[in-house]
């Protein structure tokens, strides 16, 4: 499956907080946020600068959003993003939504995770 993908400006932080934590306003805001609560934390994405000091993340990282909407009926979307990253030894942080995939690779991997995704046939803008 050849896909198109978009390069998000800006760097990305995930942020993991305790799971009874309230969703702080800083994280809210910017071109890509996203909250997901278990039981076990309450985890965030969003701008690495919107995050203030003393927290403990990850990051920082850079953002693919394959084109969509996409049909949720779609086999191995995430897959034909995934595969070629992990050959070339590249860990991701993927997150979807309704309409889309995202796919994070560190900021250090991007040129690398370029290459390979493009070397899979994909197109990135």
């Amino acid at each position: 499956m050849i896909l198109n993908l978009e390069h998000l400006e800006g760097t990305f932080a995930v942020v993991r907080l305790e799971p009874e934590a309230s969703v702080p306003a800083w994280a809210r805001g910017g071109a890509l946020w996203s909250v997901t609560q278990t039981p076990d934390e309450l985890s965030i994405l969003c701008a690495s600068e919107r995050v203030p000091q003393g927290f403990r993340i990850e990051g920082p990282f850079r953002a693919l959003r394959v084109q969509g909407p996409l049909d949720m009926a779609m086999v191995g979307v995430l897959a034909s993003v995934a595969d070629p990253l992990a050959n070339a030894d590249i860990s991701i942080f993927a997150l979807s939504t309704f309409d889309t995939d995202y796919v994070l690779v560190r900021e250090n991997d991007l040129d690398a995770a370029l290459r390979a995704l493009r070397s899979a046939g994909h197109q990135v803008a």
